[in-house]
């Protein structure tokens, strides 16, 4: 039976901080129902001492969505703490989310403190947070690029003050997959309550590592990824929850699943793209324009003999009704006579070699041949 990892979507908090992404509360309530249906398990609705709109969304979401944990966000500050749990009230099941940084960077230059000032604020935000709420996650900002000794030792203290889950983010994306995965173990094997709670992964995308550095944490003992839709957040974005969920999906030899209905990831992304007015690259993966498009000619032959070939999912998986056959001055013959008979026409030798020759011609001054280019080419052929 596979462990369960769960999802923890922060799109509507750290992914709404990139610039022009912002959703009123109206649009927020229709993304949160949308995670809702996909199955996330935690929905992180927004920070609500941050602003008067934030606090509201967090209070509207509360009422619109039932099923998964509504979370606020909080820094370890008796104000911020009590902004998260007046905006839960409404909340069926609610989480406050307080923390603080972790590391000598962030401990000297952005808090201007010490280690030990930092884990007696922690105790007592944590403790302040569970007046509140029972469900209280501590997030150990820069854990990346934490003392590892120190960072067990706040693990544990959080844990010990009544903390749930604990969060340890690579906040600045600076960890190898292999180091990442060090330090969630080493907080297991040093943290004498680490299993009391859920440890959770937070990880941003500044080496394009995100992706690879939650499935290091997962791999390592961690039980909560926390993700966002299509990648997006501060700097170069977070790790992208349908990348997540199709790298445990695909391989079942790991043990791990979710709950997410992964056939709503690409309607979900339409949704969040649009909504967020944030295009999804090309190639992004998952849910991308050309994730399940084949225009190398190799490639498009493979495809076309066998889908297993050069298709390690299905698209209808992810929610994307087929694959596409993309004809450029790139595609062979099989491709050509593919998609020739998928339109009424049915063309051997030496006909399809000559209409293939043309067929090149008009590629290299279109880029992508569409039907309309190729019917055109068979009623030449068949005339000719």
């Amino acid at each position: 039976m596979s462990q369960r990892v769960q999802i923890f979507d922060t799109t509507l908090r750290d992914g709404e901080q990139v610039p022009g992404c912002q959703l009123t509360t109206d649009e927020k309530i229709v993304v949160a129902k949308e995670l809702e249906k996909l199955g996330v398990d935690v929905i992180e609705a927004g920070f609500p001492i941050s602003s008067p709109g934030d606090f509201r969304s967090v209070v509207e979401i509360s009422k619109a969505v039932r099923i998964p944990v509504i979370c606020a966000l909080s820094r370890a500050v008796k104000g911020d703490i009590d902004a998260a749990g007046e905006a839960l009230a409404y909340a069926k099941h609610k989480r406050i989310h307080t923390g603080l940084g972790s590391s000598d960077i962030h401990i000297q230059h952005k808090f201007n403190s010490t280690r030990e000032k930092i884990v007696e604020q922690a105790i007592s935000a944590v403790k302040h947070a569970k007046s509140y709420v029972e469900d209280v996650e501590f997030y150990c900002e820069d854990a990346g690029r934490a003392d590892l000794a120190f960072l067990a030792h706040l693990v544990e203290s959080v844990i010990k003050a009544g903390a749930t889950v604990v969060n340890i983010p690579d906040t600045t994306g600076y960890c190898l997959p292999h180091q990442y995965g060090e330090r969630i173990r080493y907080i297991f094997e040093h943290a004498s309550n680490a299993h009391q709670a859920t440890i959770s992964i937070h990880c941003h995308n500044d080496l394009g590592l995100a992706t690879a550095n939650t499935l290091a944490g997962v791999m390592n003992g961690a039980r909560q990824v926390e993700v966002t839709m299509n990648g997006i957040g501060e700097r170069a974005g977070n790790t992208s929850l349908e990348e997540v969920v199709m790298a445990l999906r695909v391989h079942k030899e790991l043990g791990y699943d979710t709950g997410i209905n992964s056939e709503l990831l690409y309607p979900t992304s339409q949704l969040v793209s649009k909504m967020m007015r944030m295009p999804v690259q090309a190639n992004k993966a998952i849910v991308g324009r050309n994730a399940f498009a084949h225009s190398s000619g190799i490639h498009q032959d493979g495809f076309l003999k066998h889908t297993l070939n050069y298709e390690i999912m299905s698209p209808t998986d992810v929610g994307v009704d087929k694959s596409m056959i993309v004809l450029t001055a790139r595609s062979g013959r099989h491709a050509l006579k593919h998609r020739l008979e998928l339109l009424g026409f049915a063309f051997e030798k030496p006909v399809l070699d000559e209409l293939y020759k043309r067929f090149l011609d008009v590629a290299d001054i279109k880029k992508e041949v569409n039907d309309k280019d190729l019917v055109e080419l068979a009623r030449e052929a068949v005339v000719a």
